[in-house]
C-alpha cells in the first residue's frame, strides 16, 4: 500500500537480507522500515507520507534495490 505522497519498493533478495533490513532500519528518520521476527523487510505504511526525502535508505541498501516513488509526480 502506498502513501498519499510516496511509495517505497524494496527489491525482493534485499528485502530477506537481514544485514540490509537492519541497515534500512536503523538510517531511516521516521522509521518507514521495520525488521519482522523472522528478520525479514516489513514497510510500515502509516509512515510512509513522513519521509523526510533524506535518501538514507537508498545509500544503505545495495545499488537500485531501494526506491523511493514520488507519487505527486506523475
Amino acid at each position: 500500500m502506498a502513501g498519499m505522497f510516496i511509495d517505497v519498493k524494496v527489491e525482493p533478495a534485499a528485502a530477506q537480507d537481514a544485514e540490509v533490513v537492519k541497515k534500512l532500519c536503523e538510517v531511516c528518520p521516521v522509521d518507514i522500515f521495520a525488521q519482522s521476527d523472522a528478520g525479514a523487510l516489513e514497510i510500515v505504511d502509516d509512515n510512509l507520507d513522513e519521509c523526510v526525502l533524506c535518501d538514507l535508505c537508498l545509500d544503505a541498501g545495495p545499488k537500485g534495490a531501494v526506491q523511493v516513488i514520488k507519487l505527486y509526480e506523475k
